[in-house]
């Protein structure tokens, strides 16, 4: 990857699942798993991201695959500044005078102390200013969508750790809610649900594999099945089962339950001429999390509203938007005229 100079305002999408960065002139250039590897006994850090990824489930007993972020937000502070700066110089290299401006992502329900420690962790991993944005808004500049205008656009942006549901107007969140019910939950749900219906134990990783390739939110036209491979709690030996689609369904009904009710309470809350916007164009849905089979489906179901995917990556829509609104801030700075939508 080509080095930027360490100058260059960026946006990051710090994600609890996936890291990425967005670079003033470049676009997207780091997109890494928020995973680091640290050495018990020294407590110094061996891997970050894809590299420490491969770790989880792994590791010898010195050495712990600790993902430092917990339901969108910071749950190891120590762990998450040393990941920040390790991104920010893999992005745009390493310079002690030079040093960047950064917009960071939050959830929208976030507490005070939560947004703080979010700043305060990235200035100390080596931003000049730090500027806090949401995620539903950064979501929907990321998606092209004009939200300086007096018309209601609803947003779920569903990520490893959270989903956060918005109606924005005007530039800003007129009604919104946000719930820890999101990829890694998904995950959780169906490491359960294989033991308790197959008495196999299977890790993360591999939950999150069936949740990609056989994973449902909504029936499937047909059926599809996987083999799945864990340790059988009644022997305590290698197993290997198949496990189909109509199964993971089962599995994440709950989660996909809480996530429709959320969007029909941020509804119900909204104003009425903001909910005619909305019915007339759609709940707009990003994130990985919402990437799930036929989540877009059980959403346009549930609520009697079309749910399509705000861009053809739902995946980058926040860090793209992160990036955008730090592009916006220092042209305003500048005094130059200059759209952000």
């Amino acid at each position: 990857m080509k080095k930027m100079f360490f100058g260059s305002d960026m946006g990051i999408d710090l994600g609890t699942a996936t890291v990425l960065v967005y670079v003033k002139g470049y676009g997207i250039v780091l997109k890494e798993p928020s995973v680091v590897a640290i050495d018990k006994n020294t407590h110094t850090v061996l891997a970050v991201g894809e590299e420490a990824r491969q770790m989880l489930g792994k590791t010898p007993v010195n050495i712990a695959a600790v993902r430092p972020l917990r339901d969108g937000v910071i749950s190891d502070y120590d762990v998450t500044e040393k990941m920040l700066k390790f991104f920010i110089e893999k992005s745009v290299g390493r310079h002690f005078f030079l040093r960047p401006k950064i917009a960071v992502c939050v959830p929208s329900k976030v507490t005070g102390v939560e947004k703080r420690a979010v700043e305060d962790a990235t200035r100390e991993a080596g931003a000049r200013e730090v500027y806090i944005i949401e995620e539903p808004v950064a979501a929907a500049i990321g998606a092209g969508v004009d939200i300086s205008k007096a018309s209601g656009s609803m947003v779920v942006d569903i990520g490893g750790g959270t989903c956060d549901v918005a109606v924005i107007s005007l530039g800003g969140i007129v009604v919104s809610d946000s719930i820890k019910m999101a990829g890694d939950k998904f995950d959780e749900a169906i490491v359960r649900y294989i033991r308790t219906e197959h008495q196999l134990l299977i890790g993360e990783r591999t939950a999150e594999q069936m949740k990609i390739t056989i994973g449902t939110a909504y029936p499937r036209e047909e059926e599809v099945c996987m083999d799945v491979k864990g340790r059988d709690l009644m022997t305590g030996l290698p197993k290997t089962i198949m496990v189909s689609s109509n199964e993971i369904l089962e599995a994440l009904r709950e989660c996909t339950s809480m996530i429709t009710d959320t969007i029909k309470t941020v509804l119900e809350e909204t104003p009425p001429e903001l909910s005619a916007d909305i019915s007339n164009r759609g709940i707009m849905l990003t994130g990985g999390g919402s990437m799930l089979y036929g989540l877009d489906k059980l959403i346009t179901k549930e609520t009697g509203i079309k749910a399509y995917y705000g861009a053809e990556d739902p995946i980058s829509c926040v860090a793209i938007g992160t990036g955008k609104y730090i592009e916006f801030q220092t042209e305003k700075r500048k005094g130059k005229r200059w759209r952000l939508w």
